[in-house]
């Protein structure tokens, strides 16, 4: 039986190599590079807008992961402008090569994030919630732009609205265990902030879970138990058995990170998956406590 074809974009990243990994025993995983390297890689350079059309021919789904790295110990024009393009310009190039495919995919799944909505305090953030303020915000409103153009070639389209990722490979959770383990950890800021998260294998789970259900637009890829930094920082502490008395005040990261630590380390973001569960999705890591204690013992990515 011939399996079907899924393109990877930003396969070699976080996200991508685990998804890779769990799409590989059932679909033909091909995924877009710089750099092909291997039998499955296929060559593309959006800036220069070359790739191979040939080899996208008959996929059944494309799921977008490729941009910029958001972290930076600052946000420069430099950095804002290479984030921005490197989403809503990549998504543009991606789009237009599916327009000239003779046989267009089912489904386009594109990262997007919850940044979306931007800080609102404790408010509840449904999909249909509208977008924020500030440059995250607008970087996602402009990124779903560019992969909403692809339902005119008869596509369906969903944007994946990613929360913290949680993961012992790599992305946020390494580098905030170490101040806790040396006995340094503690809130950020007021601690008030809500943080919306999920573990991987969720994350990844839901991907393959909407490559098959009708589901069209807008996604929370969240857990359904959004924390406050409060909660987040006790929760850490608790199963590391460690302390958390030295908090990091506001004032320290502005001045430290500027714009960056404003907006991913004080925003408050409380979305909540509501057409994921509408939908019949099963979190395996429903709570911050469970999924903490998966990643943190041993088997367990």
């Amino acid at each position: 039986m011939t399996r079907r074809k899924i393109i990877v974009t930003g396969g070699t990243g976080l996200v991508g190599r685990a998804l890779v990994a769990a799409l590989s025993p059932t679909y033909d995983i091909r995924v877009l590079s710089r750099s092909a390297k291997t039998p499955h890689s296929i060559r593309w350079d959006p800036a220069r807008g070359e790739v191979d059309l040939r080899e996208l021919e008959g996929a059944f789904a494309v799921v977008h992961l490729a941009g910029e790295n958001i972290a930076a110990l600052r946000w420069t024009k430099s950095k804002k402008n290479r984030i921005l393009r490197s989403r809503v310009d990549g998504t543009r190039f991606l789009v237009d090569t599916l327009a000239k495919l003779s046989a267009k995919p089912e489904v386009l799944i594109a990262s997007s994030a919850n940044g979306y909505y931007g800080s609102q305090r404790a408010e509840m953030l449904a999909e249909t919630s509208p977008p924020g303020t500030g440059f995250l915000s607008d970087v996602c409103v402009a990124w779903e732009r560019e992969a909403a153009r692809a339902r005119d070639l008869g596509v369906r389209v969903v944007h994946l609205r990613t929360g913290l990722v949680l993961s012992r490979d790599g992305g946020a959770l390494p580098p905030m265990l170490l101040p806790f383990r040396l006995g340094l950890g503690g809130r950020i800021g007021s601690g008030k902030q809500f943080v919306s998260w999920i573990h991987m294998a969720d994350l990844v789970r839901s991907i393959q879970f909407l490559l098959e259900a009708p589901i069209d637009g807008a996604i929370n890829a969240v857990a359904p138990e959004p924390v406050t930094n409060n909660e987040l920082t006790r929760t850490l502490a608790t199963i590391l058995r460690r302390p958390a008395l030295l908090p990091v005040p506001s004032f320290a990261l502005r001045f430290a990170l500027g714009e960056m630590g404003t907006t991913l380390l004080l925003a408050s973001i409380r979305a909540v998956p509501e057409r994921l569960l509408s939908e019949g999705f099963q979190f395996h890591y429903p709570t911050l406590e469970h999924a903490l204690r998966g990643l943190l013992s041993r088997g367990t990515r």
